[in-house]
């Protein structure tokens, strides 16, 4: 049976049909969700084999990039979430996804998501200070993560951002997402080789050219990048000139395959 997947609605969110679309040909069956319904208690998070908390512009970037939303995550549903997360359920926030997860404190998570009653790690204004929409190529880094566990081969995708610029304050928050595993993806140029924070092929200036981290279980993943606007061939920028593959639908499969499994 296919697992079922929860995608959580706001105003703003504009990236819900490319990730249901995603999910539906990595084998899942997406159900949307808005807020409010599951505030209501017509939905409940425990009902799902995944959450997913898709890209846009979540109450107009309010006070922040999803700022607004991660309010939300913690007043409403921090204990539900809380639950779903300990029981090893994937989830993925995918660019203002991403933002809310971190400005929520759900990652980077375990002893560091909040350090001395505040947020360990942002996500700030890109460097170069402007709008960044631009395809990107992304290196999968950790097998803890159970989105990027297996996967060797750059996936090639689009950003769409201007606060994705990964950051923190705590040198041992650095040194512990290294230890533990915990940087999923990260930029790189189109060979393969690092980005050493070199721009375009690192758009935003993140530290370690952070493209994605997951939390300690390895079962939430946050990515400023869209891949579920590159699962088909045609989607490449370069289609028209025979080159394909690349494709971001690897990190959809690899978690409906987990998700299928619980």
């Amino acid at each position: 049976m296919n697992p079922t997947v929860l995608i959580l609605q706001a105003h703003g969110t504009n990236r819900d049909l490319d990730v249901a679309e995603a999910l539906t040909l990595a084998g899942a069956a997406p159900v949307f969700a808005p807020l409010n319904d599951l505030r209501a208690g017509k939905k409940h998070f425990s009902d799902y084999q995944m959450l997913i908390l898709p890209g846009g512009f979540s109450y107009a970037d309010a006070l922040g990039a999803g700022k607004l939303l991660a309010l939300d995550l913690n007043s409403y549903f921090n204990e539900e979430i809380a639950t779903f997360v300990a029981a090893g359920k994937p989830v993925i926030g995918i660019c203002n996804g991403f933002q809310a997860l971190v400005k929520s404190g759900i990652l980077p998570g375990g002893n560091w998501g909040v350090v001395n009653g505040n947020l360990s790690t942002t996500l700030t204004f890109n460097q170069q200070g402007h709008f960044e929409c631009r395809w990107v190529n992304l290196q999968p880094i950790s097998q803890k993560c159970i989105w990027t566990q297996g996967l060797d081969e750059i996936i090639t995708c689009p950003v769409s951002h201007g606060e994705g610029n990964f950051q923190t304050n705590h040198q041992l928050l650095i040194t512990n997402l290294v230890s533990s595993d915990q940087i999923a993806l990260t930029y790189t140029h189109p060979d393969g080789s690092p980005a050493n924070g070199d721009y375009p092929a690192n758009p935003n200036g993140s530290l370690l050219d952070i493209a994605g981290i997951c939390n300690p279980a390895g079962n939430v993943l946050g990515l400023m990048p869209h891949p579920e606007n590159h699962i088909h061939p045609w989607q490449h920028p370069r289609h028209t000139r025979g080159e394909s593959g690349q494709s971001g639908l690897v990190l959809f499969e690899n978690g409906v395959k987990y998700a299928a499994r619980l």
